[in-house]
């Protein structure tokens, strides 16, 4: 679990999603709290933009819970409800709002209807893996709030 708060390992999976031409300007590890308004969901993601894309890409391979109980995960992840690159001129809005501890809440809905909500936390967790977490995150929202108007 500790490996998620690496920026390293932040890199590593969001540039596995950007579109060729594109760099990774900024990434940080954030929390889906919703896809597709439908079902509320809770679980780790790392959050990145590039210069025309919105990234969004599970922090960790879904498991089990433990080699004795094999009780498979049958829950959909992002990438099975929306993907994991999003255009961001197709998205048709974007509002952020605050949240808890910090934390600032984005609800997405792109062009085709599909949703997603996103909660990045205010510190990319503790023992420094994440050194620049509060300016990429600033980065972030700053491309997204600029978004922050219907298409």
């Amino acid at each position: 679990m500790a490996d998620i708060f690496d920026e390293n390992n932040m890199r590593n999976i969001l540039e596995n999603c950007i579109p060729e031409g594109e760099t990774l300007l900024a990434g940080i590890h954030g929390i889906t709290l919703q896809v597709n308004k439908k079902k509320t969901s809770k679980f780790d993601v790392y959050i990145g933009i590039t210069e025309r894309y919105l990234l969004v890409a599970e922090c960790e391979e879904r498991k089990y819970l433990n080699e004795f109980y094999q009780v498979p995960d049958f829950r959909k992840g992002v990438a099975e409800d929306v993907g994991t690159c999003f255009l961001l001129e197709d998205i048709k809005s974007c509002i952020i709002k605050n949240g808890i501890m910090g934390a600032v809440n984005g609800s997405i809905t792109l062009k085709d209807g599909s949703f997603l909500k996103l909660q990045m936390p205010k510190r990319g967790g503790l023992g420094g893996g994440m050194p620049h977490h509060a300016e990429y995150r600033e980065r972030i929202l700053s491309r997204l709030g600029a978004l922050n108007c219907e298409h």
